[in-house]
């Protein structure tokens, strides 16, 4: 099963669902997995505590040995539903702490955790101060934690930490208080997945110029769709820093992708080969498919059989899209609160001539800007 949230206020994935479909064909017209048809389950999780707990009872009752390349909020509600059914989650978008906990869970990327610190470290470079904006969630309340690591450790001073509604329809007055006296040397990131675009929005319409701070994100907030809509190489994210977990669109490393995205999914708008969701599950099924085709032909695919292969899987290769990935003892980060990470690995991106491009060459590992960042679980009002 694929789940993700579609049609909600707050961030939709619709991207992931249409790609774990085409895949569905894709591994079929090969063969399937040894020999085996793959069928794939799909449901929209609505950003919804009881809807994903329905989903993965969904997954349960239809018997599915996994819940691949997934996106929820909701981590602590699907985690504990697929801990009660032994279903393993592969490849999950990495938005929750929950993700790199559970025993259940094999990620592939660093998640939120790893984007922010780096982020951290890239904007210290060049900013005296940096505000983020970011929702006021229990998930957001993570981001200035990870994003305060990168910048401690280049000496610089925590973030401004600037509280948002993900589903507002305007940010003039938060992208006011972002601003502040609106110098070069300030960097405001926001992070507000799908209403990111809304807030630079607005941060472009506060004054009679263009701010001069300095503007960054990470992927999935922001994305070249976003760029595109905001005006290409006129919009307000020129010169903009972006932190992501994979290569560019551009790279030659996602034909396989770009392939099965066209000869599967023609007319399916839903998917961008430029959206993280749609990479990420990109990659969680060839994980997939890569570790049950190096199983025993013999043996039975269940969940108990795809979890004990996960454990034992090692320098396994996504052909650079991320580094060799694996979960054995030996994988593991032994990162403060997040110990199923395997995966601290960015790729720094910046918007140039309204592209985004690589801003260096190859991957920047943050584990060592991420290892100091043990904290408790913060606690919100009534709770």
């Amino acid at each position: 099963m694929t789940w993700a949230p579609v049609g909600t206020n707050a961030t939709n994935m619709p991207g992931m669902l249409g790609m774990a479909k085409a895949v569905e064909s894709y591994v079929n017209d090969q063969g399937g997995l040894h020999g085996r048809k793959l069928k794939v389950l799909t449901c929209n999780e609505r950003d919804d505590a009881v809807t994903v707990t329905e989903c993965a009872k969904q997954a349960a009752d239809a018997g599915a040995v996994a819940v691949v390349g997934s996106y929820s909020e909701e981590g602590s509600s699907f985690i504990s539903a697929l801990e009660g059914d032994d279903i393993p989650y592969i490849g999950g978008y990495g938005i929750t702490e929950d993700e790199y906990q559970s025993l259940m869970s094999y990620p592939i990327n660093g998640g939120l955790p790893a984007l922010l610190a780096g982020s951290g470290l890239q904007l210290a470079q060049s900013c005296k101060k940096v505000a983020l904006v970011r929702p006021d969630s229990i998930t957001g309340d993570q981001f200035p934690i990870f994003l305060d690591q990168g910048l401690k450790e280049e000496g610089k001073r925590p973030v401004e930490d600037i509280l948002a509604k993900d589903d507002s329809t305007d940010y003039t007055d938060v992208a006011t208080q972002a601003v502040g006296d609106d110098k070069t040397s300030t960097c405001v990131s926001a992070v507000l997945g799908d209403h990111t675009s809304t807030f630079f929005d607005s941060l472009r319409r506060i004054g009679d110029v263009q701010p001069k701070v300095q503007l960054s994100s990470v992927i999935g907030s922001v994305q070249q769709s976003v760029v595109d809509a905001s005006g290409g190489a006129k919009s307000p994210l020129e010169g903009a820093k972006i932190a992501d977990w994979y290569p560019p669109a551009s790279d030659p490393k996602w034909d396989e992708m770009k392939s099965v995205i066209s000869k599967y999914a023609f007319g399916d708008d839903t998917i961008d080969v430029a959206d993280p969701g749609v990479q990420t599950t990109w990659i969680a099924y060839s994980v997939f498919a890569k570790v049950v085709r190096a199983m025993d032909a013999r043996t039975k695919i269940t969940a108990d059989s795809v979890r004990r292969a996960m454990d034992a899987t090692t320098k396994l290769s996504t052909g650079g899209l991320t580094p060799d990935l694996g979960w054995t003892d030996t994988d593991l980060l032994n990162i403060p609160d997040h110990p199923r990470m395997v995966n601290a690995d960015i790729v720094y991106q910046k918007v140039r001539q309204g592209r985004l491009v690589q801003a260096q060459p190859g991957f920047v590992n943050v584990t060592k800007t991420l290892k100091p960042a043990s904290y408790a679980p913060l606690k919100r009002d009534g709770q």
